[in-house]
């Protein structure tokens, strides 16, 4: 009689969501790999008989993403094509009962930290010793490094907290030494993530440190470019420009969320700053790096919010001039303190005004890439298409910003750096041609 535990298994994990997520999946795989068990990432094939589905739950859209793939899965399970489902992730971390009702089929459901309960299910032990350790799913190039989890902020639509828990830091040397360790298997590029990179260290520092962190990560030879995501307006510490300022191999960019301008949207979402002091805070970043890249994060479409204060947040868009921006419709989350608000702006006029309010950000975009043509930029070579080259300069990150378009006659190693004269401008992308410096 045939019987498949003869089988060794391999293990598909499917990653939905954020960079941190990605994070998340990496050290999994690090941890199942250890335990000499397979693992591949977002395999076509099908030669896995085990799926990890890693959910994200920060919205709408994304948590109907993550429902229709569980849904997939666990059909795939029912003909017979794999043997076992775990879902695991922010879905799973908020909505844990809910599932084990909903779709029963699912061998096992995990929250976020649940990170040994799930190798229990493969008899695998946790190795306490292989923190930092993790197989990468990007190029080999570049890497994301998660700093901290979790958020103590109470922004009003944000249901981060509720799936990732209060903020909790990595100490600097387990962050120097995952990035020599990152740095040794050929990284050039790491991009810090966190829900909130400007809280680093107070928990375990008893202020903030990531000015600090920067200078002992700038210090890691061979790496090249350090990238800061998703920092938090409100009390920013400034000497985060200094450290930026005064180390080479730090990028001139920063992801700043903003989302909104209009100080009664802002004071609805909680976001404990007004439009004046974010305004004075770009002026005294600006006035510390004048060619910082600045990138920003808006919600179109809050409870409550009118066309003045649409158009107050384009007259703000114009007078800041973001190099980068990204705009999310609201959406209306249960377990959020904006939840108790009447959720009265329909879908369409949601969607209606994040395009009104991108189509400013589009111009503004086109005009600052017009800027760059005739100057050369370091350009990090991505990937190879359709013949051509893409990369990006220090003021573009992964997959969200602007690419480089390089047509090469001479072959170019991806991974590396050359330097490029910018030819052609678009409204997100610049195109240019590879210069001898």
């Amino acid at each position: 009689m045939k019987t498949k535990s003869l089988h060794k298994d391999k293990v598909n994990i499917i990653t939905l969501g954020c960079s941190k997520n990605m994070v998340d999946s990496e050290v999994l795989s690090g941890q199942l790999i250890a335990n000499e068990i397979d693992v591949v990432h977002e395999s076509g094939k099908k030669d896995h008989n085990i799926v990890i589905i890693n959910t994200c739950g920060f919205i709408e859209k994304a948590k109907e993403e993550s429902i229709n793939t569980i849904l997939d899965q666990v059909e795939l399970k029912r003909r017979g094509k794999i043997d076992k489902v775990y879902v695991t992730g922010c879905l799973s971390e908020r909505y844990k009962n809910n599932l084990e009702t909903e779709i029963p089929e699912v061998d096992a459901y995990f929250g976020t930290m649940e990170l040994p309960g799930m190798l229990k299910q493969f008899n695998a032990d946790y190795k306490a010793d292989l923190i930092g350790e993790r197989l990468l799913y990007t190029p080999q190039h570049y890497a994301y490094m998660k700093i901290s989890e979790g958020c103590n902020r109470t922004c009003s639509f944000c249901a981060i907290p509720l799936m990732r828990g209060q903020h909790v830091s990595r100490t600097i040397e387990s962050l120097v030494d995952e990035a020599k360790r990152l740095v040794d298997r050929g990284v050039k590029e790491v991009m810090l993530i966190a829900q909130e990179l400007t809280y680093y260290g107070l928990d375990i520092y008893k202020k903030r440190e990531l000015p600090k962190l920067l200078h002992a990560l700038a210090d890691v030879k061979g790496l090249e470019w350090i990238r800061l995501h998703y920092a938090y307006p409100s009390k920013f510490p400034i000497e985060i420009i200094d450290a930026i300022k005064e180390r080479e191999n730090i990028c001139n960019y920063l992801d700043m969320p903003l989302q909104h301008a209009a100080n009664n949207m802002l004071q609805l979402m909680k976001r404990q700053i007004t439009r004046e002091e974010m305004e004075g805070l770009i002026g005294e970043i600006r006035n510390r790096i004048p060619d910082i890249c600045l990138r920003t994060t808006l919600i179109a479409g809050f409870p409550g919010e009118t066309r003045d204060d649409v158009e107050e947040l384009k007259i703000f868009l114009q007078k800041m001039r973001f190099d980068r921006m990204g705009i999310f419709t609201y959406s209306h989350e249960e377990g959020t303190s904006a939840h108790s608000m009447i959720d009265d702006i329909p879908a369409e006029e949601k969607e209606e005004r994040a395009q009104e309010i991108m189509e400013v950000q589009q111009e503004i975009s086109l005009e600052k890439n017009q800027e760059k043509v005739g100057k050369v930029f370091k350009v990090l070579i991505d990937k190879k298409e359709a013949g051509r080259y893409l990369g990006r300069t220090e003021f573009d990150s992964v997959e969200v910003d602007n690419e480089v378009i390089i047509e090469s006659k001479k072959k170019l190693t991806i991974g590396e750096f050359v330097n490029v004269k910018i030819t052609k401008a678009y409204d997100y992308d610049i195109e240019g041609e590879v210069v001898v410096a």
